[in-house]
């Protein structure tokens, strides 16, 4: 155990590099009252050098796959009253912690910003646009929809064990954060904590992020008939959204070119398409 003051636990699995990237971002921020935990999933890429490189890291490995085991090991391997949590594949600003240290009292749970980056030169491949246009709009999630994101959070240890921890196979911090909400604890947002987060670069890779969030928001929607009924309803909607979210695509000052609104609008058309065939499939009872 530590006499820190804050641990920062950071969820891993076979994201070396992104890691790397992550903890050197870190260590450009003041961590002297800062014990700072990484917790792999298991993953068969070695960490050697990336331990070896980050000695006054301190690497755990959890018990079970899943964001949700890492982070409750991390904060179980840890007595420090403060907890700030980021992802792996996450860069944070330069003033990250020292933000999160001033902020701290300021409410129960605080979520920041998430900028938007990309990893490969342009032009801007379909997912990337969308990415740059949709993703990650955290102040939304929390001034309008009553969540956030655990990719860059900072909480206390006397919330976490009153809500208890992450739970694995739904959508984990927003099951956490309303877990929160609903015990009385207040969620707020500062715009001046800052993380980025790349882009995803691929059709693929965007389809596999929505395929694993349909399936934790299904979880998190009920299985009975009338909630079933309910999450097709919600499919048949996809479509409507199209039309309805496509005029940010057209607006967007972050898109360079008409090549690059043509590509996001593509991929918006072919997403929400699938996402409605998903989650018809889930309201009758077929697994997607």
């Amino acid at each position: 155990m530590t006499t820190a003051e804050a641990a920062v636990i950071i969820p891993h699995y076979n994201d070396v590099e992104r890691l790397d990237r992550c903890l050197t971002a870190l260590l450009q921020n003041e961590t002297e009252n800062v014990e700072i935990v990484v917790v792999d999933n298991g993953s068969q890429d070695p960490l050697d050098e990336v331990i070896e490189k980050f000695r006054t890291v301190r690497f755990l490995t959890a018990p079970e796959k899943g964001a949700a085991i890492a982070r409750n090991t991390g904060v179980a391997e840890t007595d420090c009253p403060l907890l700030f949590f980021v992802d792996a594949d996450c860069v944070p600003d330069k003033n990250w912690i020292s933000r999160g240290f001033e902020i701290a009292g300021q409410a129960d749970l605080i979520g920041g910003r998430v900028d938007v980056f990309d990893e490969t030169p342009p032009p801007r491949t379909g997912a990337e646009a969308f990415e740059n246009v949709f993703a990650f709009n955290f102040r939304r999630y929390i001034e309008v929809q009553g969540f956030t994101g655990a990719g860059n959070l900072i909480t206390n240890r006397k919330v976490f064990d009153d809500v208890g921890g992450f739970r694995n196979g739904l959508s984990e911090d927003k099951d956490w954060s309303m877990r929160a909400i609903e015990k009385g604890y207040r969620l707020i947002y500062d715009d001046k904590l800052v993380v980025s987060h790349p882009s995803r670069q691929n059709w693929s890779a965007l389809r596999h992020k929505w395929y694993r969030v349909t399936q934790e928001l299904y979880a998190s929607n009920g299985s009975k008939p009338i909630e079933r009924l309910a999450w097709g309803a919600r499919g048949l909607a996809m479509p409507v959204s199209i039309f309805l979210h496509a005029p940010k695509i057209l607006r967007s000052k972050q898109l360079s070119d008409s090549g690059e609104k043509y590509r996001g609008l593509v991929t918006l058309v072919k997403l929400r398409l699938l996402r409605m065939r998903w989650m018809l499939s889930q309201s009758i009872g077929f697994e997607i």
